[in-house]
């Protein structure tokens, strides 16, 4: 069966230094929404960083493009007439990149070897309150979207052949890159894109299929819990992607948690089904001689009853659709 939410208080806070520099104290952010950067917004810039990866390790340090300065393209043999693909983590709790990442990068530049592979790293912004991680992605954003604006000019680089993969809150950042960059981006990722605070909203406040050419989005996370969702539980982009219907995923059953929860592991526990979202894109640029398929359906009760199967005989991907179908996506080969 197929389909794509974490339950709710794992919103630790920063210290209150980190809070008073970073999200109040009359520096910036009134609201993410609407509001225009202000000079205080300039002064995060530099906390916002453009990792180039050139080694699968993303424990050895790598270049980092700085905007505005042309010998950090040569230093870090940037090539403007290849892919340029950009990772963007979402809220964090350790200020440190999760496992995940790793994975993830590396995957990437298997893949895509002669690909320009950056990891966009907001973590200072990101390991606070979450409503102040929030209120952060909007000028994240458009940090990346002044990097790219420049590529353009510097390096005439061609927006249709960048990729954002965002994660969680980095899927809202990529939204936002979109929103305000010069022309319109090849391709957005979203792996289940944060909920709390974005679910329901304008689509200019959210990832939306208007901000690149194709907006790809995978739910995985989309289960309810005192009255929140983790993951967005509605369809965002494209075309949106709900393996095992996005709620329950293997492995992270209530068993599954409770067993874990036991172990001591509770933020593993909250992590597993919001992460899976990563791990099954991991999955398809590693295999991509296995790939999963997945069924066109109007909702999840009409898939799990069988449905959207009815005179279907082999299996076929879901297409794009200017109506951002819901696709429920069985994970595992028949």
């Amino acid at each position: 069966m197929c389909f794509l939410t974490p339950a709710v208080s794992a919103f630790q806070s920063a210290s209150e230094e980190e809070n008073a520099l970073l999200g109040g104290k009359g520096t910036l952010f009134g609201s993410v929404w609407g509001s225009t950067e202000s000079d205080g917004d300039e002064l995060l810039y530099d906390v916002v960083k453009f990792n180039f990866r050139k080694s699968l390790d993303l424990d050895e340090e790598g270049c980092f493009l700085q905007p505005g300065q042309a010998e950090s393209l040569e230093e870090c043999g940037f090539n403007a007439s290849a892919k340029t693909i950009l990772i963007i983590h979402g809220w964090s709790m350790s200020g440190m990149f999760e496992k995940w990442m790793h994975k993830l990068v590396a995957a990437v530049r298997r893949r895509e070897t002669e690909a320009n592979v950056l990891v966009v790293d907001w973590l200072n912004l990101s390991q606070q309150l979450y409503p102040t991680a929030v209120n952060h992605t909007r000028l994240v954003g458009h940090r990346i979207a002044s990097l790219l604006n420049w590529l353009q000019d510097e390096e005439q680089l061609v927006l249709g052949n960048v990729h954002l993969i965002g994660y969680s809150l980095g899927a809202h950042v990529a939204g936002y890159a979109g929103t305000f960059v010069k022309g319109r981006l090849g391709r957005i990722t979203g792996l289940d894109p944060a909920g709390p605070m974005f679910e329901g909203v304008e689509s200019h406040r959210r990832l939306s299929p208007d901000d690149a050419a194709f907006v790809d989005v995978l739910h995985t996370y989309t289960r309810e819990a005192l009255g929140v969702s983790i993951g967005i539980q509605q369809p965002i982009g494209d075309i949106d992607i709900y393996p095992n219907g996005g709620d329950v995923q293997p492995g992270c059953s209530l068993g599954d948690m409770l067993t874990t929860a036991a172990a001591g592991n509770l933020v593993d526990v909250m992590k597993c089904e919001h992460e899976r979202a990563v791990h099954l894109f991991v999955d398809s640029l590693i295999n991509k001689d296995h790939s999963s398929f997945a069924y066109q359906c109007s909702g999840p009760d009409r898939f799990k009853k069988g449905i959207c199967l009815i005179g279907k005989v082999i299996r076929s991907p879901c297409r794009r659709s200017h109506q951002s179908p819901r696709c429920w996506r069985c994970d595992e080969s028949v």
